[in-house]
């Protein structure tokens, strides 16, 4: 007969101790049995009794889910050492069993596994506890129906999020952290693959908000103290580049290619250093290598061969940088480690860097024993070259390479590389110091983009600006990108006969212009006091004086400036629609859009008045292009009627990002009036922003903040069916061009009335 016995799973032969913990486990799922012993050993060392009844019974629950051995071999391996940290089973079993009873139950795993290190980090039972209630309001905002019907999606995000959580949190407070979750799950909660793309730190927006949400000293902030001092200490002028390490788990270090500086995109006081002094000494040291650096053929060196160069040369130059300013010598002492002769165990562990770093902070500290008769010998080496005025990078190199070869030892080829105390973080990574000879010895190195490499659709790089996100109440940042052009040039003779076209209707406008030109200087007299005398009345009061008379005491005058002081920006939406013909019309509305402009920049150069014309339209979030027809230094010649002749539509009307744009030009005028003309056919709307709202509001804020800089906005808008639309944008400051025939003297008188006030 069949021995039913026989095809039971066996008992594994556990202690007394554990055995009981085993029963009461109750897991027959592979692989449980090979780690349980480990595990309930040290849990019967770390845990009282009631913690580990609860360790036990949450256990069996996981093991009895149907999602495999993974959840509770990682609770069993995790929870001993968690449970130091937070000990409160309930809180986390409750959220396990709503993913398990929604359809991300395979996140259960990634978050047990992420929990220990996110539990040391935040650093108090209160805190794990938001975090976990962050999760699952999460999971719940984003677990959505498939059109409608009962089944549902996991969230697409949660996985990444618990993934990157425990990064993440290296710079973010919970607070930082529960700011960044709600942006993206507002921002993405109908998009699954951006939502996945936001939440594994892949797209510009999601660096973007981490990094506003980050604590310390943002580069962005000190980006003009720095770029001053550059040009003041190396009289160089390069641009610097913010990146962090979040997205590989590694600390960001400088780096210096194609001409570009990168720095961390922030940081933190550190050893009595101020963040902007860390930062001063890092652009230092980049400025140093460029200074006095040269690259060196890298093949056939092995890596511990180039990694000895480059702490040589890193050496060298911080040495000569010294000399010509020694006012950073406090703040690199107090950041260079001060590592100890048996900190490295050379019989396990290879010691080449520790053995480096001690090398390195006896050159710059004197009072640092090396007690190391062969590192003593390269330290008096170094000196003695460092101060020749003919040594070179190649003179390091091969002062290095001896350096490895006299100090070697067997353990320097052992894969456990002691790096403890040995970090110097404001110097580089030497990618600059390398040229590769033979194909595919490239190092995969972190890019840092070139200003020349940012964008194919032109020779500048793109400028950034928020939008506004009406549902959420907050800023997109770094959400649109705009590309700025040199409008292509037609012919200029086409503007001239725009405005012979117009003759009539100038010569009617010549009166008015001549009575609001300005009288560059004009006489007050009859003053008290001045800045010279009325000879005129001075004689008289003298004439009364002698005749016995009181004199008359306004005998002085001054002369006062009395002009139009304005500056005038013409903002043009030049999208698709623009090829729309004019009903009982043989003329486009670009057309007559040309015709107007033209008449207007006619009587702004009449009146003398400061004006610029740009035209814009985008292609998406990612293209706004912004095209300078006319700039405020430009005059109004053939060139710029070439560039407005050859105006052509296309795309849509993002209108936020220009003006936010031509704020930035316009903004930077001297001027006492700044005023904004916005000459549109429609209202904001682009083929990426299903939703209407969305662009209307944000050039609704767009406009609010160009009127608290000073900008006075009018909209002339060509739409007579826009009312609503135009008024929600700029409140009463606009026109409806009904008659679309009378746009050229609508406009150019729309222009004086304004001036004129």
């Amino acid at each position: 007969m069949f021995d039913k016995v026989s095809t039971m799973p066996s008992t594994p032969s556990f202690s007394d101790a554990v055995l009981p913990l085993w029963q009461q486990l109750d897991c027959q799922l592979p692989g449980v049995d090979a780690v349980f012993d480990d595990c309930a050993r040290h849990a019967l060392s770390v845990l009282d009794a009631a913690q580990l009844e609860r360790y036990i019974e949450a256990g069996r629950t996981l093991g009895k889910l149907g999602r495999g051995p993974a959840p509770v071999l990682t609770w069993l391996q995790a929870w001993p050492d968690m449970a130091q940290h937070f000990d409160d089973v309930d809180a986390v079993m409750a959220l396990v069993r709503r993913m398990h009873k929604s359809p991300n139950s395979a996140s259960i795993s990634p978050l047990l596994n992420a929990l220990a290190p996110v539990a040391r980090r935040l650093g108090s039972s209160e805190g794990v506890r938001q975090y976990l209630h962050l999760l699952g309001h999460f999971m719940d905002q984003t677990t959505g129906s498939i059109h409608g019907r009962q089944q549902t999606q996991p969230s697409p995000g949660l996985p990444h999020l618990i993934e990157q959580s425990p990064h993440i949190l290296q710079s973010l407070s919970l607070t930082g952290l529960q700011n960044w979750v709600s942006y993206g799950a507002r921002a993405y909660a109908n998009h699954p693959p951006q939502q996945t793309a936001y939440f594994s730190l892949q797209t510009p927006d999601s660096r973007a908000v981490l990094q506003r949400e980050r604590h310390g000293l943002l580069l962005v902030d000190v980006d003009r103290v720095l770029g001053m001092s550059l040009r003041a200490m190396w009289h160089i002028d390069l641009p610097r580049v913010p990146y962090n390490g979040i997205d590989t788990h590694t600390t960001a270090r400088p780096c210096l290619q194609d001409n570009t500086l990168g720095l961390p995109d922030v940081l933190d006081d550190l050893g009595g250093v101020s963040a902007l002094q860390r930062y001063q000494l890092m652009q230092a040291h980049l400025a140093a290598h460029l200074q006095w650096s040269e690259p060196s053929v890298a093949d056939n060196w092995s890596p511990s061969q180039r990694m000895a160069v480059e702490w040589f040369e890193d050496a060298r130059v911080d040495y000569l940088m010294l000399q010509r300013f020694p006012g950073l010598r406090g703040s690199l002492l107090a950041l260079h480690p001060r590592p100890m002769a048996d900190e490295c165990d050379d019989a396990t562990q290879a010691c080449l860097i520790h053995r480096l770093s001690r090398w390195s902070c006896s050159v710059f500290d004197p009072s640092y024993r090396l007690d190391h008769p062969t590192l003593e010998k390269y330290r008096d080496l170094f000196l003695q070259a460092v101060t020749e005025p003919n040594t070179r990078t190649s003179d390091m190199a091969l002062m290095a390479l001896r350096f490895v070869a006299n100090t070697r030892q067997a353990s320097d080829q052992f894969a456990d590389v002691y790096f403890g105390n040995t970090e110097l973080d404001w110097r580089d990574d030497n990618r600059h110091l390398w040229r590769f000879i033979e194909d595919g010895d490239e190092e995969d190195t972190r890019s840092t983009p070139s200003v020349k490499e940012a964008s194919d659709l032109s020779e500048l790089p793109p400028r950034h600006y928020p939008e506004w996100d009406y549902l959420g109440q907050t800023y997109r940042p770094d959400w649109v990108s705009v590309y700025e052009h040199l409008h292509p040039s037609g012919r200029a003779s086409d503007i001239a006969a725009l405005l012979a076209k117009q003759e009539p209707l100038a010569r009617q406008l010549k009166r008015i212009l001549d009575s609001l030109k300005p009288q560059h200087r004009q006489r007050i007299r009859f003053q008290e006091q001045g800045n010279e005398l009325d000879l005129d009345i001075a004689l008289n009061a003298w004439i009364e004086m002698q005749n016995g008379q009181p004199p008359s005491e306004r005998i002085h005058q001054h002369h006062q400036t009395c002009g139009r002081d304005i500056s005038v920006q013409v903002l043009l939406d030049l999208s698709a629609s623009l090829r729309t013909r004019v009903p009982n019309s043989d003329q486009t509305i670009l057309e007559l859009s040309q015709e107007a402009v033209s008449l207007l920049g006619w009587a702004m150069h009449t009146l003398g008045d400061s004006f610029a014309i740009a035209g814009f339209h985008s292609n998406t979030r990612h293209e706004v292009r912004y095209l300078h027809i006319k700039g405020f230094s430009e005059s109004w010649g053939d060139t710029a009627k070439a560039r407005l002749a050859a105006m052509e539509p296309g795309y849509s009307t993002r209108m936020g990002a220009a003006l936010r744009h031509a704020a930035h030009y316009l903004g930077a005028r001297p001027s006492e009036k700044k005023l904004m003309l916005v000459i549109t056919d429609g209202e904001p709307s682009d083929v990426d922003s299903p939703d209407q709202q969305w662009l209307v509001q944000d050039a609704r804020k767009a406009v609010q903040e160009l009127q608290a800089q000073g900008i006075y906005t009018w909209c002339i808008n060509l739409d007579a069916k826009a009312d609503d639309t135009v008024r929600e944008v700029y409140g009463a400051r606009y026109t409806i061009v009904d008659h679309l025939e009378k746009l050229p003297s609508s406009l150019a008188q729309l222009f004086l009335s304004l001036t004129a006030r």
